[in-house]
């Protein structure tokens, strides 16, 4: 770095002389006019590339929004493709926009003619013709871990929503996240216990689906059913804490898949990145702010101000993790 030798003098009553300053008879210090040039010799390492297509939610409890500071918080660098706006807030949803499903295609081709991506998150889709343009670019591009978070509500046509999901999105994910009501519906089954959940992962994974994460954040205690491939076969492992008593829980859905998906971007493998999502998620409840008169956000950001200790993350929930 290399400092021009000239000065500046700045008038300030009172204030001491500073160190390193030419000596000045009067009340006035001198500070150098800094005109500095960088010599940049190495180059910081590019982050990981996350892609995350979803709604947008104007509270930033959920949606586009949440995603970005969950990705930034994973130090993942973010880029996102809106598929609806909302008018809401965290008293609830009261419209629903749908983007056009072109400007869905030219701004996913956009971002992946430029950008090396190394993960996707897929949020709310909102109507079937976006989870089709979704589909046919995902079939056509194949980007690395795809996870996709069904969600089911606010959407419209709902019927042939979820038919496309179920025949054409859930067979291109690496992992699907679907909560105890959406598995419900994806299955058609009941699911309200974990014996319901590990029927429910069956028969999603004779739907198509690789993997597949069921979240039991409602349950008496906080359970997630992990059902995944292996060259053995289909392996189950189970993740339970307890449950969080707490206002603040929007965005838990968009908050647990993004954080999946970013640290299967940084290269853990399925299990690992469950396990640390789900001590995210419980982390971000924990640290919440009370925002709103309805249902507060998670605090997405928790991480960025404190170091981050990945061992003590895991140490914490490992003794309700157990393979089943």
């Amino acid at each position: 770095m290399l400092i021009d030798e000239e000065w500046r003098t700045l008038v300030f009553s009172g204030l001491p002389q500073a160190v390193d300053c030419p000596a000045a008879p009067e009340p006035e210090v001198e500070f150098p006019r800094l005109a500095i040039r960088f010599r940049v010799s190495v180059m910081a390492a590019t982050p990981p590339i996350v892609l995350t297509i979803a709604g947008f939610d104007p509270s930033s409890g959920a949606g586009i929004t949440a995603d970005i500071k969950t990705i930034a918080a994973h130090e993942c660098y973010g880029v996102s493709c809106i598929t609806a706006l909302t008018v809401q807030s965290t008293q609830g949803v009261r419209r629903v926009q749908a983007v056009n499903p072109e400007i869905v295609a030219e701004t996913l081709q956009e971002l992946i003619s430029d950008l090396e991506v190394a993960a996707v998150h897929i949020g709310m889709l909102g109507t079937a013709e976006v989870v089709a343009v979704v589909a046919d670019f995902l079939g056509r591009v194949k980007l690395p871990h795809v996870v996709l978070d069904p969600i089911l509500k606010s959407s419209s046509g709902a019927d042939l929503l979820l038919q496309l999901l179920i025949e054409r999105l859930i067979p291109l994910a690496e992992m699907t996240t679907p909560n105890l009501d959406e598995a419900s519906v994806l299955t058609r089954l009941p699911v309200k216990n974990l014996d319901q959940m590990r029927v429910a992962a069956a028969k999603l994974h004779s739907l198509g689906a690789a993997n597949i994460v069921i979240t039991g954040g409602n349950l008496e205690k906080a359970t997630d059913l992990l059902s995944f491939t292996t060259s053995r076969g289909v392996e189950r492992e189970i993740f339970k804490a307890e449950r969080l008593t707490s206002n603040s829980t929007h965005g838990t859905g968009c908050a647990f898949s993004t954080a999946l998906a970013c640290h299967l971007a940084h290269g853990r493998g399925l299990p690992e990145a469950v396990l640390l999502a789900k001590a995210d998620v419980a982390a971000a409840i924990a640290n919440a702010h009370p925002l709103g008169s309805g249902v507060g956000p998670v605090n997405h950001l928790y991480r960025m101000n404190r170091q981050r200790r990945t061992s003590a993350a895991i140490a914490e929930v490992e003794t309700a993790h157990s393979r089943n």
